[in-house]
């Protein structure tokens, strides 16, 4: 049985169960009864700039050419420290003992901590550019020249 927050009403097709760094989640796929056209129709939202370019830079997640400094992350470079101190002490850990598989356990989860500060920093700059730009343009970034350079590598990799 599943709680759920609010009224699911679907036919379920397919159930996903899996585990990711210690903890659960389960996945639905579900068709819905037919809903009313005029429920659920797409509008724009108005756009304060027509055309905008992104910088995206090393000291700073992203510059756009209206002069708008979207900063690095501090959360995420906190984050990349203790992942970088929970790897070497697995290092350290005998493997397949019982304080191994704990500390791969603490691992796991502080890598989708990183990965979902990540997540969140590009959905909250793209969102922002979704709803205030009606065209975005990206410079075209030399990322193989970069991940060659050692100090680089870890900016172009946000």
């Amino acid at each position: 049985m599943v709680k759920t927050y609010e009224p699911i009403e679907a036919t379920t097709q397919k159930i996903t169960i899996s585990k990711q760094a210690g903890e659960w989640y389960l996945s639905c796929r579900g068709e819905r009864p037919f809903a009313p056209t005029n429920e659920f129709t797409p509008t724009s939202t108005p756009k304060t700039t027509e055309v905008v370019g992104v910088d995206l830079g090393i000291k700073t997640l992203a510059t756009l050419s209206n002069g708008e400094v979207f900063k690095s992350v501090f959360p995420y470079k906190k984050a990349q420290n203790k992942l970088a101190k929970l790897q070497r002490l697995l290092s350290r850990k005998v493997k397949h003992s019982s304080n191994w598989y704990k500390a791969v356990v603490k691992l796991a989860k502080q890598h989708r901590r990183v990965a979902n500060i990540r997540k969140d920093a590009l959905h909250k700059l793209t969102t922002y550019l979704a709803k205030n730009h009606g065209t975005v343009v990206i410079e075209d970034l030399n990322v193989s020249g970069m991940l060659a350079n050692h100090k680089l590598a870890k900016s172009d990799s946000r």
